[in-house]
C-alpha cells in the first residue's frame, strides 16, 4: 500500500483550494438567487432568510417557459446539423489520402482561426436578405456554420484512429460506402459524438450576442436574452437575474451529467488522431 506522505497532504490541500475557488462563483449565484431583494448584506454572507419567490417571479416576468422552448429548439436543431454534416465531411477527409484531401482539411481548419466577429455584419445582412431575421432558423444556420469546423476536427482525429478493417469487411459483403459509414463507422463514433454534442450544446445554449442581434424586435427570445431583460439603465433586479440563470443552467447541466463519460474519451481519441 502507498504511504500517506507530506506530498500527498499538499496535493489534497491544493485540490481542496482549487475546488473552493471554482465553486465560489456557483455559491454566489445560488446564494443571491435565494436572497430577498431588500437584503443588502454582502454577497459572500449566506442568505439568512432564503426565498423561492425569486424563481417564480423570474419564470413569470421573463417568460422563461417560451424562452426555454426556443433555446431547446435552437440547440437541438443546431447540434443535430453539426453532428450530421461534420461527421459526413470528416469521413472522406480522414480516409482519402490524396493531396487535395489534406489541403481541404486545412481549409476547413481555417474556420477555427478566423474570429466570427469579422463576418458578423455580412452575416447579418445575408440573414436579412433571406428574410430570416426574427426567426429561430437564423440562429440554427449561424451556429451550424460556425461550429462545423471544430466538430470536423474532432471527427477526423477519431476516424483516423479507427482501423479500416471494419469498413473493408462491410464493403466485401456488398455494402455501399454510405451504408458503411452510417451502419458501421458512425456507431463507433459514439464517444466523440457525445463530446461534439455537449460542447456545442453548451455554447449554443449560453450564447447571448447572436440571439440578441438576430431576434431583436421580435417576440422570439432565448434564455440569455430573456434574463437580460431584468437589467436596465436605472434599475437592475439582480435577485431575478441570478434566479433566472439558475433555472437556465439546469437543463444543460442535466444533459452534461448524462453525457460526461463520453467527453474525455472523445477528446482523447480526437487528439490522438
Amino acid at each position: 500500500m502507498n504511504r500517506y506522505t507530506a506530498r500527498t497532504l499538499l496535493r489534497e490541500i491544493l485540490m481542496v483550494a482549487v475546488t473552493a475557488v471554482l465553486a465560489f462563483p456557483l455559491y454566489v449565484l445560488v446564494n443571491l438567487s435565494l436572497r430577498d431583494p431588500r437584503d443588502g448584506s454582502s454577497v459572500i454572507m449566506p442568505t439568512t432568510s432564503p426565498t423561492l419567490r425569486n424563481y417564480a417571479d423570474a419564470w413569470r416576468d421573463a417568460g422563461l417557459a417560451g424562452a426555454i422552448v426556443n433555446s431547446v429548439v435552437v440547440t437541438a436543431l443546431s447540434v443535430a446539423l453539426i453532428v450530421v454534416l461534420a461527421a459526413m465531411a470528416a469521413y472522406p477527409l480522414a480516409r482519402v489520402t490524396a493531396r487535395w484531401s489534406r489541403w481541404l482539411f486545412l481549409l476547413v481548419m481555417l474556420g477555427l482561426l478566423l474570429p466570427f466577429q469579422l463576418a458578423l455584419l455580412p452575416l447579418y445582412q445575408t440573414i436579412r436578405d433571406l428574410h430570416l431575421l426574427g426567426t429561430l432558423w437564423s440562429l440554427v444556420l449561424f451556429y451550424s456554420g460556425l461550429q462545423i469546423p471544430f466538430a470536423t476536427f474532432l471527427y477526423v482525429g477519431f476516424l483516423r484512429a479507427i482501423p479500416r478493417d471494419y469498413e473493408e469487411a462491410a464493403l466485401i459483403d456488398g455494402a455501399h460506402p454510405v451504408q458503411v459509414f452510417w451502419r458501421v463507422l458512425f456507431p463507433l463514433l459514439r464517444p466523440v459524438t457525445g463530446t461534439v454534442i455537449i460542447l456545442n450544446a453548451i455554447f449554443v445554449w449560453n450564447d447571448f450576442l447572436t440571439p440578441f442581434l438576430y431576434l431583436s424586435g421580435s417576440d422570439q427570445q432565448t434564455i440569455p436574452v430573456a434574463v437580460f431583460g431584468f437589467l436596465g439603465q436605472y434599475v437592475s433586479q439582480w435577485n431575478l437575474v441570478f434566479a433566472g440563470l439558475v433555472l437556465a443552467m439546469l437543463p444543460i447541466l442535466a444533459v452534461y451529467f448524462l453525457m460526461q463519460r463520453h467527453i474525455i474519451k472523445g477528446f482523447a481519441g480526437g487528439l490522438k488522431g
